[in-house]
């Protein structure tokens, strides 16, 4: 290869990285991997055969089609993360439930492994919440800044706020429903 090609392919190689930088910070990439990978190991176990010498041990249950449904399922919830994050409350609450359900039914959630895998990710999925500049983007533009360097809160001219916490039912007292020390 010439140096021109592997600086061509360094740039091609950084746009691709940035552009997957720029991906991930839009969703819960974390919480979708997680619970994709906890989902892998609940389907797997109970159709696994283990062979030690000459004796082999499988690990099949009677629920196996129950692990080898949570597992498919978790799996598309991780999916789901990844590619619909607006619904990432529900496949996050739902991936925590499938969880809890694969301790029973399947071989203690996959071992253990996929059960805290899928249980972290579902967790994550929860906790998650768009950025600053995603916010923006979706508000159509940047907002403008205040005098102060921060940026500028959507309804402040208007006199409405977006906050209700501590305001008083009747709204005339001054002090925002806070009582003052002193």
């Amino acid at each position: 290869m010439s140096a021109e090609a592997q600086a061509g392919l360094g740039d091609r190689l950084g746009r691709t990285r940035r552009s997957f930088r720029g991906w991930r910070g839009q969703r819960p990439f974390w919480g979708g991997l997680l619970t994709l990978l906890g989902g892998i190991p609940i389907m797997y176990f109970p159709y696994a055969n283990l062979t030690l010498g000459s004796m082999t041990i499988r690990m099949s249950t009677t629920a196996g089609a129950g692990s080898l449904i949570i597992g498919v399922l978790l799996v598309v919830l991780g999916l789901t993360l990844w590619f619909q994050p607006m619904s990432r409350v529900f496949a996050g609450v739902a991936a925590i439930l499938l969880a809890l359900v694969s301790l029973v039914v399947s071989n203690f959630g996959g071992f253990v492994i996929g059960f805290l895998l899928a249980l972290l990710g579902g967790a994550l999925g929860i906790s998650w919440g768009p950025s600053r500049a995603a916010k923006q983007e979706a508000g159509g533009g940047k907002a403008a800044d205040a005098p102060n360097g921060e940026p500028a809160v959507a309804g402040a001219g208007s006199g409405a706020s977006d906050d209700l916490s501590g305001t008083s039912p009747n709204g005339n007292d001054g002090t925002n429903g806070r009582h003052r020390a002193g």
